[in-house]
């Protein structure tokens, strides 16, 4: 291991709005049936929507909202329901499209719905390298959107995948995240989604960082502030979770734009190293990317590195805090949710004693 790197191994459609109750139903007659099953396939609509009860109250208050603003939308499924978001399949005119509706109204999630809008809209008017869904409607006001459905499947389900993930999927879903960092959208289309001398601090605060951690990060922070011109700001999608990317013949599909924007140069990088633990020959391939950009961006994506796998830990620390308050069988057999996030939290705590080692050595050489 010679470097620290390596050591890691490491135009939219316009909308408009209509009043409520504009909208087609969730029941459809029987040519209409015959059509979306057509276009969604005969699995799509085996699923009847339930718009009883208290949860049949929010989808309904979900279909009105999306109804406001396509009423051609024609529901078929619920794809997730969650306490945050809602997202429906279903036909919008001779398209297959999803409806996605925000839950909770909180600010920081309402301004993430907004800024998905703001970058699907700006995808519109600049073509990424990358292939993105097509926005159909959208109610920035009212945390709502529709966009085509894109055909294909998911590189992994799971945050962290397990073993058994596609060399060949990893390797398209890199390639389409480098094919991103290399784009250069329009000046003030996108911001710089995360302070990062912010993030240090919060971190420490929260007893995330050692000192020697917040003097090791802020040291290279500082070192860039100095060397602006070898610093160039990169666009990254934000949230390079394989979950995010769908293979299609037609390559990888980018999905979740809530993130998107400008970071240091790695930041997507980092990310997939993070989740691909059972992975070592594309972590390996990861580190070489990032050392291959030269000593200025390789310290960019350790920054990067630490930073993610800390908030890694903090998200998993308090999944198991959970568990332990409410713990819950294994499903048939298997390892219980409570275990799986502790053996996760044991190989993220020894991947970020390895990222510490690295920022480290990184500083030592400057």
């Amino acid at each position: 291991m010679h470097t620290a790197s390596s050591s890691v191994s490491a135009s939219p459609r316009p909308y408009h709005r209509h009043p409520p109750g504009g909208g087609p139903s969730a029941e459809a007659p029987p040519g209409e049936r015959a059509r979306r099953a057509a276009v969604l396939g005969a699995g799509a609509l085996g699923v009847r929507l339930d718009l009883s009860g208290p949860q049949g109250a929010r989808l309904r208050t979900a279909l009105a909202a999306v109804h406001r603003i396509c009423p051609e939308f024609s529901p078929a499924q619920v794809l997730r329901r969650g306490t945050r978001s809602v997202l429906l399949l279903g036909t919008a005119g001779r398209f297959t499209a999803v409806a996605k509706c925000l839950l909770d109204t909180s600010p920081a999630w309402v301004e993430r719905f907004r800024h998905e809008i703001a970058a699907y809209r700006a995808f519109g008017r600049n073509r990424p390298p990358v292939r993105v869904a097509r926005l159909i409607a959208a109610d920035p006001e009212g945390c709502t959107m529709v966009v085509e459905r894109m055909p294909g499947r998911v590189a992994a389900a799971r945050r962290h995948p397990e073993r058994g993930v596609l060399r060949t999927d990893v390797r398209a879903a890199l390639g389409a995240i480098c094919r991103i960092n290399l784009w250069r959208p329009p000046a003030g289309v996108f911001d710089a989604p995360i302070d990062y001398a912010a993030i240090v601090k919060r971190y420490h605060e929260l007893g995330l960082l050692t000192d020697r951690d917040v003097g090791d990060l802020r040291a290279l922070l500082h070192g860039f502030a100095h060397t602006p011109e070898q610093v160039p700001w990169q666009f990254c999608h934000g949230d390079a979770l394989l979950s995010n990317v769908l293979l299609a013949p037609g390559g990888p599909v980018l999905l979740d734009w809530d993130h998107a924007g400008w970071y240091l140069p790695g930041y997507d990088l980092a990310t997939l190293w993070t989740v691909l633990g059972h992975a070592p020959a594309a972590r390996r391939q990861i580190g070489q990317l990032a050392q291959a950009a030269g000593p200025v961006s390789r310290d960019a994506f350790l920054v990067n590195l630490m930073l993610v796998l800390t908030r890694e830990i903090r998200r998993y620390e308090t999944a198991v805090q959970r568990a332990m308050r409410d713990p819950s069988p294994a499903p048939c057999g298997g390892v219980a949710a409570g275990e799986e996030h502790r053996l996760l939290l044991r190989r993220l705590h020894d991947d970020c004693g390895l990222a510490r080692q690295a920022v480290r050595s990184a500083v030592g050489m400057r």
